[in-house]
């Protein structure tokens, strides 16, 4: 008799050997049809897969998480085989499940998203057949045969250990694959191809080519429908596009991978550096600047040149070689160092604006969101091991303020000691215990990833929520137990001996062009008044208005408001029109019947017009709302 234990502790018996079907159709019908894998002992393995023992089981149904994985790992396979159908030529790769769908890297002549039709007509061929998706188990020398005339899977199982391969067959096609999959290709409901690029294989330059074809499935149409209108949304919001037409930035050949900021894009930089400034120096930090080039002996001793020399620029000077920092760390390290300090200096936060370099791939760069410059809001604060849970704490509720002030939710996350690392057992159980006490006391559930730390020190990654529901991670804190040791960092302790400080890396934007990209996605370009680059714009209705337009204006600008005058030949409706398309906050029409009373109207982004408002009282509400950095536009 074989036991199986069900989540509620319910006990099904079975006299011989039971698949996850037959526990599924022992509790109903609908049960059954609804399954697609199984969980035992927390491993997901096929539906149909016997259970030769007694064994805990969850059902994995089309309800629960784990199965759109499944569901689009199956996908995948229904989309190659598709392929092979249509293009006998093409040679398979790799097929993952990625976030929000699936792709699979092909060896194939040149595909467009015109292709996409008839690709996803034999698709739907396939998942109306039902195939039954099975596994089978060969031996290495058996898969080798098998695939005897495919260069890239042939190349994936010489790199395998001896012993059993597992394959899966859905009619005439068969995949390596670890699995689970579907029970049968029926499962997939819903599905549509999303994009096509360019791909090397094994990320390698200097191998072949490939042709990536991305997709995405769901159980249920009504799912797809609401992802294809969340990418529509996405796609007006994006950061590129926005930027372009608001004249924000721009890339060029000349420096690939570098932004180029443009006069109204300085206006947001400057002014989230001003609230950064502002909020750093109300917690006690001071900023610092370090050098952008420094010697190969720095990077030696931060152990950079060993484990990070590829992501470098590097040149020489005077016949010596120099990096341009991928990082500002090291820096940091040699201004600690720079003087003797005692346990009375600390804790000492040290803030710094670092521009820094890192050589990315030219195939990953992607806007404001992967660049190869950056300017990073770090901040190594140096403590003793009493004070880890306070700063710690006070790090949380600054990055708490800030994320506040753009209407960003987040959610927070520890990542504990990896099998790699260095330090004591008890240097890293004092700092691990630092940031969880801190986390408790902070008070916000937070997710544990086991092993996920840094090699030097464990940490805490914060990761905000946008206006469409996207995660980014951006913030994040981290204990460091190595960096003080490299450079023999100290103070002088009430006992009047040397300890070595424990040290935080912290960062609240992270790259501040990332995360001005996301604040673009984020207001979809409508920035609140505070960040706007232009705040008003003033309308004369003719002529002879640009006068008192312009005596407007400077009063404006004199009480800090941002402001332009459009004093072009063209229709006041045309004026409008274009004053809300550039996405200005306030737009102001001045007339005659304004410049007699010495008065303005105003008309907002959300279509609020409010007439005959008395200048002084404009400025009065305008400036008290900025400085205010409020998210919402009720002035009046």
């Amino acid at each position: 008799m074989i036991n199986i234990t069900l989540p509620d502790g319910n006990i099904k018996q079975f006299e011989s050997v039971p698949t996850g079907f037959d526990v599924a159709k022992s509790i109903s019908e609908g049960l059954a049809r609804n399954c697609v894998a199984m969980e035992i002992d927390g491993k997901l393995i096929d539906l149909y897969d016997e259970i030769p023992g007694d064994a805990k089981v969850r059902l994995i149904t089309v309800k629960d998480p784990e199965a759109l994985e499944i569901l689009r790992h199956t996908s995948a396979h229904v989309m190659a085989q598709a392929i092979l159908h249509l293009y006998k030529d093409a040679k398979l790769t790799i097929g993952p499940v990625v976030e929000d769908g699936f792709y699979y890297d092909i060896d194939m002549g040149p595909v467009s998203e015109e292709d996409f039709d008839k690709i996803e007509a034999e698709m739907k061929k396939i998942i109306n057949a039902k195939l039954p998706v099975t596994r089978k188990l060969v031996s290495k020398s058996e898969a080798l045969e098998f695939y005897k005339n495919e260069p890239y899977k042939i190349e994936m199982i010489s790199d395998l250990e001896d012993g059993t391969i597992s394959f899966y067959e859905q009619g005439d096609f068969t995949d390596l694959c670890r699995g689970p999959h579907l029970p049968h290709t029926g499962f997939i409901k819903a599905f549509k191809l999303m994009k096509v690029s360019g791909a090397y294989w094994r990320a390698d330059q200097s191998r072949e080519q490939l042709q990536r074809i991305y997709g995405t499935s769901y159980f249920d149409k009504k799912d797809l429908k609401e992802y294809l209108n969340f990418i529509e949304e996405a796609k007006k919001r994006n950061h590129r596009k926005l930027g372009t037409r608001l004249d924000l930035f721009s890339f060029h050949d000349e420096a690939p991978g570098m932004a180029f900021f443009h006069a109204k894009g300085m206006v947001i930089w400057n002014s989230l550096l001003d609230y950064w400034r502002e909020e750093h120096l109300a917690d006690g930090y001071v900023e610092t600047k370090t050098p952008i080039m420094l010697n190969r002996d720095l990077w030696i001793r931060s152990g950079h040149w060993d484990n990070y020399r590829e992501n470098m620029y590097t040149s020489q000077i005077d016949e010596y070689d120099y990096a341009i920092k991928p990082m500002n760390c090291p820096g940091g390290m040699l201004l600690y160092a720079a003087k003797p300090h005692s346990y009375k200096d600390l804790p000492l936060r040290q803030g710094e604006i670092g521009l820094v370099h890192r050589h990315e791939l030219s195939g990953v760069l992607s806007g404001l969101f992967r660049v190869r410059a950056f300017h990073q809001d770090d901040a190594h604060i140096f403590m003793t091991p009493e004070q880890i849970k306070d700063e710690i704490l006070g790090v949380l509720k600054l990055i708490e303020r800030v994320y506040n002030t753009f209407g960003l939710g987040f959610h927070l996350e520890l990542s504990t000691r990896p099998v790699k690392s260095i330090g004591t057992d008890q240097q890293w159980e004092l700092a691990t215990n630092g940031l969880k006490n801190a986390l408790d006391t902070y008070g916000m559930e937070y997710k544990i990833n086991e092993g996920d730390g840094a090699f030097y020190g464990p940490k805490i990654d914060v990761h905000i929520k946008d206006a469409l529901g996207r995660t980014w991670q951006c913030g994040t804190i981290q204990l460091d137990m190595s960096l003080p040791d490299r450079f023999d960092l100290s103070y002088v302790g009430p006992d009047n001996e040397k300890h070595r400080p424990i040290m935080i890396h912290r960062v609240i934007y992270g790259s501040i062009e990332r995360f001005l990209g996301i604040l673009v996605e984020h207001f979809a370009g409508k920035f609140p008044l505070w960040l706007a680059p232009v705040q008003a714009v003033l309308l004369p209705i003719n002529d002879e208005m640009i006068p008192y337009a312009n005596e407007v204006k400077k009063n404006l600008e004199g009480s800090g408001i941002r402001t332009s005058v459009d004093n072009r030949a063209e229709s006041l409706k045309k004026k409008v029109r274009e004053a809300q398309l550039e996405y200005i906050p306030l737009i102001l029409t001045i007339g005659n019947k304004e410049k007699e009373a010495g008065t303005i109207s105003v008309r907002t982004l959300d279509g609020t017009v409010k007439q005959d408002i008395s200048c002084d009282e404009f400025i009065s509400r305008v400036t008290g709302h900025i400085k205010s950095r409020k998210l919402d536009m009720n002035l009046f």
